[in-house]
């Protein structure tokens, strides 16, 4: 559950890359600057909202057969509509994201970090995906890298109740292994 919060949900961009999209920057400036958890919350859910589909009805077919396959836990049935989807199209961040977080799912951290770190090339303000990498570092007991990707997850959406918790765990925990 916690790997759906973070790396969000469900939600139409133009085309297969919507870092791009005109409406983003705006609504990062104001995820940034808002103090108000409430506005937050409704800006993520835009900036998910636009990262989440295209204009290209293939891709967002297989979005939606592949978010429903993750919902019945069939991982391996979303791994096949999420390849196709990257296939298809190879620059829209998302299908990285989703076939990201079912590889998580999985435990395969290796593949879902290779899907993180392309996601990160196409969106490099993908705080899900910033955060999914947090979490994997955790898995894998590496505190420093874990408070790094949950830090930069935090600047561009200081409003990430998780993330921000997680940060301060981890700060402690990685000032403790410092004395």
């Amino acid at each position: 559950m916690l790997a759906a919060i973070l790396w969000g949900g469900a939600a139409h961009a133009t085309g297969a890359n919507s870092r791009n999209d005109a409406r983003l920057e705006p609504l990062f400036q104001q995820l940034k600057n808002a103090k108000d958890p409430a506005v937050a919350k409704l800006l993520e859910a835009q900036i998910w909202h636009i990262w989440t589909w295209t204009d290209i009805e293939d891709v967002n077919l297989l979005m939606r057969m592949g978010i429903g396959a993750m919902e019945r836990e069939d991982y391996e049935a979303a791994l096949l509509h999420f390849g196709e989807m990257v296939r298809i199209a190879p620059d829209f961040a998302e299908g990285w994201n989703k076939r990201a977080t079912v590889y998580y799912l999985q435990g395969n951290y290796t593949a879902s970090v290779i899907d993180i770190e392309r996601v990160l090339e196409i969106e490099p303000k993908h705080f899900g995906a910033l955060a999914g990498l947090g979490l994997i570092y955790l898995q894998l007991d590496r505190k420093k890298p874990a408070l790094r990707a949950f830090q930069k997850a935090l600047e561009i959406h200081p409003n990430m109740p998780n993330a921000r918790d997680a940060v301060k765990d981890l700060q402690r925990a990685v000032e403790g292994e410092r004395t």
